[in-house]
């Protein structure tokens, strides 16, 4: 294979360590969501991109076709699975935000760990 046939695996590592730096280096939970958001989809790509194979069809059998290279659709499945469950976590953890926005008055980790050491 070519190095440019390869560029979706650079992307993935970019869109990788943008997503962990996000997660890591922010004490924004806001920020933080957009991260995991980021990595999580890196590696849909990833998954997806393992599954291309040059020259491969559908899995769809046909009489008097002998030799056919398929594509998997099993990657494909599960990735739209945890794409169903990746939105659901992040709505999900966007309400727990909003809840501790009016709990505390604030998204900054920090200042939260600062007022719970208070009490």
């Amino acid at each position: 294979m070519e190095l440019l046939g390869l560029y979706n695996y650079f992307v993935f590592a970019v869109l990788l360590m943008i997503g962990l730096y996000c997660i890591l280096a922010r004490t924004n939970i806001i920020k933080s969501l957009i991260g995991l958001t980021i990595f999580q989809s890196a590696v849909f790509l990833l998954y997806i991109s393992m599954d291309k194979i040059d020259g491969g069809t559908a899995p769809i059998i046909q009489e008097g076709v002998e030799n056919q290279i398929f594509a998997n659709p099993l990657p494909q499945v599960l990735i739209l699975t945890a794409i169903v469950v990746g939105i659901s976590t992040t709505a999900l953890a966007l309400a727990v935000t909003v809840r501790i926005k009016e709990a505390y008055g604030t998204i900054e980790e920090d200042k939260i760990q600062e007022m719970d050491r208070e009490l």
